[in-house]
C-alpha cells in the first residue's frame, strides 16, 4: 500500500494535534494546517519533530482554502486523507446573536469543510480513492440550550456529509462523521460569547454555560484514544478498523452514546405520537 497523504485542519490542539501524531505513527505524511506557526508552536513542534508538516491556513478564508490545499497536492502528488477538525464554538441564549457572529460560527465549522471538500473532490475522482473524515460532536444530533449556534453548524455539518456520502460512494471515496463527546481538549476554554450576552434572561441557558465552565479541564473523554479510534477507522487497522467503509456515524465516548439513545428514544417518541396526524395529510 502506498504511503497515505493526510490533510489535517486545526491541528494547532486537541484532536489536531493527536490525530496528526496517531496519524504519522502507521508511517503516512500529514500536514496539519493552523491559523498561525507562531501562536501554534507547540503542536508545531510536535507534529514536525514527528515527521509531519505544518502550513498556516485559517479555513475562514475562503480563497487560502483552495489555494493551501491544491499547494498540498502538488508537493505530495495527492492527499489520501482530508480530516475537517478546526471548529469553534458560539455559547449564549440565542437571542442575544448578531448576525455577524452567526456568520462567524458558519464560516468556521461549516463553510471551511465545505471549501476543503470541494477542493479535494477532483483528486479524489480522478484517483476513484481518498477518504474525507468530517469532525462533528453530540450537538450534532442533539442540542442543548446556550449552544443553539454550535449545535446548528454541526446540525448543517452532518446534512451535508449525509449527502456527500451518497454522492461519493459510486467512487471509492469513504465519508466519515466522528460525534465525540466531552473530551478533554481546550475547546471548552476556547469558546466565545456574544458582545450582547444577557443571559439572565434565559436562566437554562445560563446554567448549560456556568456547567461548560465547571467542566473545563474535567471532561472524561481521552483526546489520544479518540485519536486512535479515529485513525484505525480510516486505514481500517486496530479495534476501529471494522467500522472502515461500514458506517457513516462514529460516536465516541460514554457520553455521547447516551446523548444519541436519548435522542433516538425522542425522536422515536414522537413519530409514535405524531403518527396518525402524518398518515391523514395524502390527497
Amino acid at each position: 500500500m502506498a504511503q497515505q497523504v493526510w490533510f489535517i485542519t486545526g491541528a494547532s490542539s486537541g484532536f489536531g494535534t493527536e490525530i496528526a501524531l496517531k496519524a504519522l505513527q502507521t508511517g503516512a505524511k500529514v500536514v496539519g494546517t493552523v491559523r498561525s506557526r507562531q501562536r501554534a508552536s507547540d503542536a508545531v513542534e510536535k507534529i514536525e519533530n514527528a515527521g509531519g508538516e505544518c502550513v498556516e491556513l485559517d479555513v475562514a478564508d475562503a480563497p487560502s482554502c483552495s489555494r493551501v490545499f491544491k499547494q498540498v497536492e502538488s508537493k505530495h502528488g495527492g492527499v489520501d486523507v482530508l480530516v475537517n477538525n478546526a471548529g469553534m464554538s458560539w455559547r449564549g441564549p440565542i437571542e442575544d446573536f448578531s448576525d455577524e457572529e452567526a456568520k462567524d460560527q458558519f464560516e468556521v465549522n461549516f463553510h471551511g469543510p465545505l471549501r476543503l471538500i470541494r477542493a479535494s473532490l477532483p483528486g479524489f475522482r480522478a484517483r476513484q480513492h481518498g477518504t474525507i473524515v468530517n469532525l462533528s460532536s453530540s450537538a450534532g444530533l442533539d442540542a442543548r440550550p446556550s449552544v443553539g449556534l454550535y449545535a446548528a453548524s454541526k446540525f448543517a455539518l452532518e446534512g451535508l456529509t449525509e449527502s456527500l456520502a451518497a454522492e461519493l460512494s459510486p467512487h471509492n471515496i469513504n465519508v466519515l462523521l466522528v460525534e465525540p463527546g466531552a473530551f478533554r481538549t481546550k475547546f471548552l476554554g476556547a469558546g466565545k460569547v456574544p458582545a450582547a450576552l444577557n443571559a439572565d434572561q434565559y436562566p437554562i441557558a445560563k446554567t448549560f454555560m456556568e456547567n461548560f465552565d465547571k467542566a473545563d479541564g474535567r471532561q472524561p473523554g481521552d483526546p489520544v484514544k479518540a485519536a486512535a479510534r479515529i485513525v484505525e477507522a480510516v486505514t481500517g487497522e486496530g479495534m476501529a478498523g471494522g467500522l472502515r467503509g461500514k458506517v457513516l456515524r462514529m460516536p465516541l465516548g460514554p457520553d455521547c452514546v447516551r446523548r444519541l439513545e436519548g435522542k433516538i428514544e425522542v425522536l422515536g417518541r414522537d413519530l409514535e405520537k405524531a403518527r396518525g396526524v402524518a398518515m391523514s395529510t395524502d390527497l
